[in-house]
């Protein structure tokens, strides 16, 4: 039998965090997973630290645009038909929660969060080791035609004085200078100077964990789902046996209602699917930061690997096979903006982004459990987000004055 303080229930971005955040403030901590740390939707993003992430992505309110997404014809979305009985209501609150009114107030409420998002990591870095990981050449939203790009720079600078999200106009030549191999139809850019990425998000995520083994923590494999309650607190079976503590963290992501559900809670938690690719580039091409094809719907980033293709979203059951259609579509227009190589991964990489109807994570105590916690649901923003939420609620659970007021992430603002 193993004890602790603190069991952190997966092994994410947002778990590692929470597990070094409530080690910091003294308690002993347990950190569980299945797989691994990072091996999950933490392993495959754009590696981007989205600085200027505040306002959400929101359902599109243009008729002709859904009606276009509906019927599969843009990239930047694919439906699996199949799935819609059992996640349309999730779309439908999706829909409503995207309205000027509710996207402001998940901005307001997202800021707090995402101002010190690059803050947090840094001082995970510093202490990990690996500050020389993080680049802070921001990242770049390409155009193709100069309606696109006339849009973009509305909505860029309709968001700059609301919420402090920096952008400069890019003309064709001033992308040329920066990105040098980019090529083909481009009518100009929008350099997004605040954010910062990484070249392998799993590498740095494992290097926190390391941090948090190194002081003293531990990491084990085990099933989330055989959590179960005993009268001073909770446990877990794990490879290594049974592991007990007082309170217990679910930093599940996506399979977070695999627990919460069975112990009778409601959230309204779905999931957007996405893939990614490892592409050689031709002769001596490189990027030197993120590039958003902003008119298409995919990134592609400079990695340890190669270039990483990652596509928009897949709208299907989270558990369902992989239709990786939309990485045909994306690398075939990756190809006319950029000499793209050969694959270098065998098959493409799927990845589940655990999202809310109001695009904010939920963070917190359970209402029915003592000692139970909650810290998921971070859409497209787990690996930006992952330090600034544990340490909110580390702040939570040690009764410290926590850094910004966690009411707009409360668990109970989905209950009736």
């Amino acid at each position: 039998m193993h004890k602790a303080d603190v069991l952190v229930l997966g092994a994410g971005m947002v778990g590692v965090s929470t597990a070094l955040h409530l080690q910091s403030r003294g308690r002993s901590v347990v950190l569980i997973d299945r797989r691994g740390v990072a091996e999950e939707t933490s392993y495959g993003n754009a590696g981007l630290i989205q600085r200027e992430g505040i306002v959400p992505y929101a359902f599109p309110r243009d008729l002709r645009l859904i009606s276009q997404y509906a019927l599969n014809l843009l990239p930047e979305a694919n439906v699996h038909y199949g799935a819609l009985p059992k996640i349309a209501p999730w779309l439908v609150r999706y829909f409503l929660q995207s309205s000027p009114e509710h996207v402001a107030a998940t901005a307001r409420g997202a800021r707090p969060l995402v101002e010190r998002c690059i803050i947090e990591h840094e001082a995970f870095m510093e202490a990990a080791g690996v500050i020389g990981m993080i680049r802070r050449t921001g990242y770049m939203k390409l155009f193709r035609s100069e309606e696109g790009l006339e849009e973009g720079l509305a909505k860029a600078e309709a968001v700059r004085k609301p919420y402090g999200v920096n952008y400069e106009a890019l003309t064709p030549a001033a992308v040329a200078d920066m990105e040098p191999h980019l090529r083909g139809p481009i009518a100009g850019g929008i350099l997004m100077p605040d954010p910062a990425s990484v070249p392998d998000p799993a590498a740095v995520a494992k290097s926190y964990a390391r941090l948090f083994q190194e002081k003293g923590g531990r990491v084990m494999i085990g099933d989330a789902r055989s959590l179960a309650q005993f009268p001073q607190g909770w446990e877990v079976e794990t490879s290594e046996g049974r592991v007990r503590a007082q309170a217990a963290v679910l930093a599940l992501g996506p399979w977070a209602d695999d627990v919460f559900a069975p112990l009778g809670y409601f959230f309204p938690l779905g999931v957007k699917r996405g893939y990614h690719m490892h592409y050689r580039a031709e002769g001596n091409a490189t990027l030197n930061r993120p590039v958003l094809d902003a008119e298409v719907g995919y990134v592609l980033a400079p990695m340890t690997a190669g270039l990483r293709l990652t596509t928009g979203a897949e709208f299907a059951e989270r558990d369902a096979p992989a239709t990786p259609v939309q990485l045909e579509r994306d690398e075939a227009a990756a190809k006319e903006i950029f000499p793209l190589g050969a694959r270098v991964d065998p098959e493409p990489w799927l990845g589940r982004r655990p999202c809310l109807p109001d695009m904010l994570p939920v963070i917190g105590p359970a209402a029915r459990h003592q000692g139970l916690w909650f810290n998921f649901g971070h859409h497209h923003l787990g690996f930006t987000l992952g330090p600034v939420t544990g340490r909110l609620l580390a702040e939570m659970m040690t009764k410290e004055a926590p850094f910004t007021d966690p009411t707009p992430y409360a668990p109970g603002r989905f209950e009736a």
